[in-house]
């Protein structure tokens, strides 16, 4: 019977296969060449196989390594979340976030579920709507952070990401191609007014509008169903919906800005770990914008 794996020999096992080499294994770990083999030799022991062969420029793995390695790189991340959890002050107290509709199937919700998780003593409470309910609901106290769509420079806050404001239509309809061209808009909208009807009036598109919606989801059903184009977050577009392009002779809506506004008036632990999260969430984000404009 063979006894049970030890976590760090695994941890120096991977380390070993992703660097191919067991002096660059030990650098990385801050351990001498003559220690990483030793543990890698009790591991084949423990396991009883050879785990890594020599080759003319390091080590490889063997079929037994290469069937170990997916577990192994399983149980060293487990490790390391538990880690990190465990070493995570819990917070508690009421935290109070408002989301744009457009993030709520996607950036966010994972997040807000884990915070929850991580700090059950936590009181999160999370408001779904439009910018200018948001703000409406900051300066009413009513919120400690908000996640808004900036665009024209009124808003100051912390910037999380850009996300631009796009048409999109049906791949399998050709509604753009429509004259008068049929458009899904928010319903007594100022922001549909001043950017997305006149970015259709500025390239001198005609236009009808066929579908209105207090939300992006009606936005979102109405491409989706062939009904109408509509302007959405290009993060937003959803599947079987494509972006129009300038090419085509649809212009950008807006440039928005995806920012994250504190009510000035609350503070702690609790927020600021939510705001760490937020951060965090849209990291990938704001890295696919800086990849595409780069």
């Amino acid at each position: 019977m063979y006894p049970p794996l030890e976590s760090d020999l695994l941890r120096i096992f991977v380390a070993v296969a992703q660097a191919g080499n067991v002096t660059h294994a030990g650098e990385r770990l801050g351990r001498t060449q003559s220690a990483v083999s030793m543990q890698v030799r009790k591991l084949e022991e423990s396991v009883g196989a050879k785990l890594f062969a020599r080759g003319p420029r390091g080590v490889g793995l063997t079929m037994e390594g290469q069937r170990l390695l997916p577990y192994a790189k399983r149980i060293v991340g487990l490790v390391d979340e538990t880690t990190a959890a465990m070493r995570t002050l819990p917070l508690d107290g009421p935290v109070r976030v408002g989301i744009p509709e457009e993030y709520n199937q996607t950036i966010l919700p994972n997040a807000l579920a884990a915070f929850a998780q991580v700090h059950p003593g936590a009181e999160v409470t999370v408001f779904c709507g439009y910018t200018a309910q948001q703000m409406e609901a900051l300066e009413a106290d009513e919120l400690d952070l908000a996640v808004i769509f900036e665009w024209d420079g009124g808003i100051s806050g912390e910037l999380l990401a850009i996300d631009p404001t796009v048409w999109a239509v049906s791949v399998g309809h050709d509604l753009h191609l429509e004259r008068p061209v049929p458009v899904a808009l928010y319903r007594r909208s100022v922001w549909c007014r001043e950017f997305a009807e006149r970015s259709l009036e500025r390239y001198a598109i005609p236009y009808r509008v066929a579908y209105t919606s207090d939300t992006s989801s009606g936005l979102r059903s109405a491409v989706s169903s062939g009904l109408a184009i509509a302007p959405l977050a290009r993060s937003n577009i959803p599947a079987g919906a494509r972006e129009l392009t300038l090419a085509e002779g649809f212009p950008q809506v807006d440039s928005s800005r995806v920012v994250l506004k504190r009510n000035p008036r609350r503070g702690g632990p609790a927020i600021d770990g939510m705001a760490d999260l937020v951060r965090k969430s849209f990291a990938p984000l704001a890295a696919a914008t800086d990849q595409a404009f780069g």
